[in-house]
């Protein structure tokens, strides 16, 4: 039985249905993303979206969807889904899914009338290529099978309107075609493993809908162009494949090289194995020789600060040590980079931001705590004594060293932490001054420093230790036994905000633990949701526990109450820290609750955030790089309680 599937019942209440979507990704940044009955809700959805780095920066929508019609005694029955104006859906195919399943690869299994048909799909890893299995299961007459190819050619961004600026070119290829709508994108390949007949007939589809940009506030009605449609006959029992890509295919070998492709990857039949699965999807190599993490789908790239919070559980903890090699290397490649010639990378985007060289560190930490102090030093103390030089020397552009020890940023007019929303070009959350996180991970890196110099007597080393020691609890203690957030000049930010659990999760703190466990009490009481820690505490001002409605309403609301659930490890480890074994049920039941999120939003991952309030709607990006490692490091966390988390 497939650990995630779903029934008629569930399919056919696009209530429902519309809210699950799934993700298919490669290691080229290409992705293939819709609902799990194939009507596209957003404009980032299609069957193949992909990079083109001739045009810019941004994935673009090549093949938006491939539309089925079986045909029986001459009466067709289209298997599709739109949504139009005015609410109304077509072709309604939707009405049609017996079963949808969800263990290896993404499985749906149609029936009309006497019709059984089984609709498999799987992304290629490596390629920008997406390959879509048909199996008549049963059938008691002759039955065809028509496909409409639904064509975009645009930007994420943007959406595609009618207009007779079009290529309606097309060129037959081996049992398929290749076309090209605008100059400047590459040939679009569609081909099947065996003869099939492609009928010319151009004609726009206007007018469809995508409800999740319509909620933002966005244009969400789009024109889309059909050049016409494939046909042909598929007997009981008989398989055939479609492939779609940005190249020409061994149409003999498609069969074969489909079940190669199943043959490779891991089931997901358990939570660890679809967190696992997931990460899988957020790897990216789009050269051969650099590494890297996107923080998340579909619109996210790689980010600094994301990549060095989450490499660790995203890669070693889950026993995949070259990967972790490989993209450790690639980052502290380009933040050597930063640090010698102020140079920024072109695909680590804000590594620039001041917190980054100290989670930097923090990572390599991480390390440490797992393979040793030896190790460690021989790996990463000239990276960390570079880090540690360049801030002492007061050269980070935006990372500045007080004589209390303290290090002061400033996030007044442009956001520099996290929590980074901006309204009207101004951060929502203007945290600037000393914050809390920041000096946190800047005493846990001094630490961690004197560790890998085996603790020989630094002066000067010494000396800001000793004075954050006393600096870091006067400045940031507060009299009701919590962290202020930020303090910036005579401003005290007292919002109950979870960045002080970074402060008290470090391995090195200027807490003692009676004031650590203070602070996890306040945590506890008024930020942990059963999906993780809240941005805001409800009794703050400011409050806006619910991610919906316009873009504006998202931005006011981003770090204003709704949960992120990457917090999540930091808090069980000092949770776990503080109350051991007694512990254990409570993060027990709070992995229970985000394993119940895999059958929402996105199948099979983890939400960028979630709603502050029951029921803890999931928001935001589908997958979310952080809360993945996250999560993996809760996981490991448990192992040393013998409780089986796989």
């Amino acid at each position: 039985m497939s650990y995630l599937k779903f029934d008629k019942t569930l399919m056919i209440n696009l209530q429902e249905s519309l809210q699950r979507e799934i993700l298919r990704a490669n290691q080229k940044g290409a992705y293939h993303c819709t609902t799990i009955v194939g009507c596209n809700t957003r404009k980032y959805h299609g069957l193949l979206v992909m990079p083109i780095p001739e045009l810019d920066d941004e994935n673009h929508v090549m093949l938006s969807s491939l539309d089925e019609t079986v045909i029986q005694h001459g009466t067709p029955f289209n298997l599709g889904l739109h949504k139009y104006q005015g609410g109304s859906f077509s072709p309604n195919g939707h009405k049609y899914i017996r079963e949808y399943s969800l263990e290896i690869i993404p499985r749906t299994i149609f029936r009309v009338g006497g019709v059984i048909l089984s609709k498999e799909k799987i992304f290629s890893r490596t390629e920008n290529k997406l390959m879509i299995r048909y199996k008549l299961l049963d059938a008691h007459s002759v039955t065809t099978l028509c496909f409409h190819p639904f064509l975009a050619f645009r930007s994420v961004t943007e959406l595609s309107v009618r207009n007779d600026n079009i290529n309606r070119h097309y060129d037959e290829v081996r049992n398929g075609i290749k076309t090209r709508l605008y100059n400047g994108y590459p040939e679009l390949y569609i081909q099947f493993s065996k003869s099939v007949q492609f009928n010319y007939k151009p004609d726009w589809y206007m007018g469809i809908e995508y409800p999740k940009e319509q909620e933002r506030g966005y244009p969400y009605q789009e024109d889309l162009y059909v050049p016409g449609y494939f046909e042909l006959d598929i007997q009981k029992g008989e398989e055939i494949v479609v492939c779609v890509g940005d190249k020409e295919f061994d149409t003999d070998s498609l069969l074969e090289m489909f079940d190669k492709e199943v043959a490779s990857r891991k089931p997901r039949s358990s939570f660890y194995g679809c967190l696992v699965n997931s990460v899988h999807q957020l790897y990216y190599n789009p050269t051969g020789d650099d590494y890297y993490l996107l923080a998340g789908y579909p619109w996210f790239k790689v980010r600094a600060r994301d990549l060095f919070v989450s490499v660790f559980g995203a890669t070693y903890l889950v026993g995949e040590y070259d990967r972790y090699e490989n993209v450790m290397r690639t980052a502290l490649k380009a933040l050597r980079n930063f640090l010698r010639d102020r140079q920024n990378d072109p695909v680590i985007r804000e590594i620039d931001n001041p917190d980054v060289l100290l989670w930097a560190v923090w990572s390599m930490q991480q390390y440490r705590l797992k393979e040793g102090l030896e190790k460690a030093k021989e790996k990463y103390a000239e990276i960390v004594e570079e880090i540690i030089k360049f801030i002492l020397s007061q050269s980070h552009p935006n990372l500045k060293l007080s004589d209390n020890g303290l290090v002061y940023t400033d996030g007044r007019d442009k956001p520099v932490t996290w929590m980074n929303s901006v309204v009207n070009g101004r951060p929502v959350i203007p945290r600037s001054g000393y914050v809390v996180e920041f000096n946190a991970l800047w005493y846990n890196a001094l630490k961690f420093y004197k560790e890998l110099n085996d603790n020989a007597p630094m002066d000067r080393i010494d000396n800001l230790i000793s004075a954050l020691d006393v600096s870091f609890p006067y400045t940031f203690l507060n009299k009701y036994n919590y962290l202020f957030d930020y303090i910036d000049g005579p401003e005290q930010d007292w919002s109950v905000r979870p960045n002080m659990i970074i402060a008290i999760s470090c391995p090195f703190s200027p807490l003692t633990r009676a004031q650590k466990r203070s602070v996890l009490d306040i945590a506890t009481k008024e930020l942990i949701t059963q999906k993780g820690l809240r941005s805001l505490s409800p009794k703050s001002g400011g409050y806006h526990p619910t991610y919906y409605g316009s873009q504006y309403n998202r931005d006011i609301a981003y770090h204003q109450g709704p949960v992120w659930p990457w917090l999540l490890s930091m808090y069980v480890a000092t949770y776990l820290d503080m109350f051991g074994k007694a512990g254990v049920s409570f993060v027990e039941r709070t992995l229970i609750s985000l394993e119940e999120e895999l059958s929402h939003h996105c199948i099979g991952t983890i939400s960028e955030l979630f709603d502050g309030n029951p029921p803890f709607t999931g928001r935001g990006a589908i997958s979310f790089l952080m809360n993945l490692s996250a999560v993996l490091t809760v996981m490991d966390l448990m192992r040393k309680y013998d409780t089986d988390n796989k």
